[in-house]
């Protein structure tokens, strides 16, 4: 199948859209054939940069094409699950930025409907496919770290503030697909909270921590009000810790030989935990932008007939944290511990001298 080529139609033109059919443009074995975009003329003035490329703002007509074999989504959030449901109805194989969909039904619904279509469906988790993210599986799979005990991911910044989505799921679903990719599992519960502070009913700030059934805990922490531009990954194990900081230019990874050992049982319940410090290794990435590895799997997995590594029950699975994360948001009962009012402060003692002194 090596000489065979995939035609995809590029559905959605916007900021992010438009790397998307610059990255499939430039895939093997790949010819980015059609151009949509819902807004006028945005299509033809992409077509300048893509000359093979026929342009539209019609969605039924790249359905109805039937020379198309894929279709790359980059729309808005709430108009998901539609399109890749009428893409795959029109047995197209499916890429779709996240979420997969706002809805854990409509997200299973799909995986059941590509799977009775025998279509490719998979979802933009983009950082699934950053070298960092793939060496750090390496090494948490290979027992580099250790015993994973816990991460925590930050994704914050001054903007993009939307109005048809929160924080969380704005930024999160990058986050809680690399959590769910590094410990391979789903958390057993999840707990969060937020706060609006820009506009009513959408959270700029959130705060989510998931628990494993294993005792592993991982926070993720997003907010597009904040004075830093952080993204950022810790993973804390007992042998060793790492960072992924996608805002340094060059040493994204560090290993850092640190941590703290326990003493045996032998010792007796007195001796005392000490705390190691080691070497900090840097080690090298590829330079490989993450976008062009992601459409060039998506590519290979259907001329090669294989499972996309971010494939709709990848997606599902974040849509379903994601879900749990809204109820936690907007649950209408709230359990707080408050604390108890605070005690009446004593008298300072020098008072209680001066008092003394005016009483004789």
């Amino acid at each position: 199948m090596a000489n065979e080529t995939v035609r995809v139609a590029a559905v959605g033109l916007g900021n992010w859209g438009k790397n998307v059919a610059r990255s499939f443009a430039g895939a093997s074995r790949c010819h980015l054939a059609r151009l949509c975009d819902s807004q006028p003329g945005t299509a033809a003035r992409q077509q300048t940069l893509f000359p093979d490329s026929m342009a539209g703002s019609s969605f039924d007509e790249v359905l109805n094409d039937a020379s198309i074999d894929a279709v790359a989504l980059a729309t808005p959030a709430p108009r998901h699950f539609e399109m890749a449901q009428a893409a795959l109805l029109a047995d197209k194989h499916v890429f779709v930025e996240k979420p997969l969909a706002l809805l854990t039904d409509q997200a299973a619904e799909l995986v059941d409907l590509a799977d009775r279509q025998d279509r490719k469906l998979m979802v933009g988790h983009l950082l699934e496919y950053h070298p960092a993210v793939e060496l750090m599986k390496k090494y948490i799979d290979q027992g580099e770290l250790g015993t994973i005990h816990y991460m925590y991911c930050q994704r914050l910044n001054l903007g993009v503030v939307r109005q048809s989505e929160n924080a969380f799921w704005s930024l999160a679903p990058h986050d809680i697909s690399v959590i769910l990719h590094l410990f391979g599992a789903e958390p057993e519960s999840v707990t969060a909270s937020g706060s609006c502070f820009l506009q009513a009913g959408i959270e700029d700030v959130v705060f989510a921590n998931l628990r494993f059934a294993d005792g592993r805990i991982a926070q993720v922490h997003v907010s597009w009000l904040d004075p830093n531009k952080e993204r950022k990954m810790v993973v804390v194990g007992s042998r060793k810790m790492l960072v992924f900081d996608d805002m340094h230019p060059s040493e994204k990874i560090r290993v850092f030989n640190k941590g703290a050992n326990c003493p045996d049982a032998a010792d007796g319940p007195l001796s005392p935990i000490t705390v190691r410090h080691g070497d900090i290794h840097i080690p090298h990435l590829s330079g490989r932008p993450p976008l062009d590895i992601e459409t060039q799997h998506f590519i290979d997995c259907i001329l090669d007939n294989r499972t996309p590594q971010s494939d709709g029950r990848d997606g599902l699975r974040v849509v379903r944290v994601l879900e749990a994360v809204d109820r936690q948001l907007h649950r209408t009962e709230v359990h707080q511990t408050r604390l108890a009012p605070r005690p009446p402060l004593s008298e300072p003692a020098s008072s209680l001298v001066a008092d003394a002194r005016m009483v004789h």
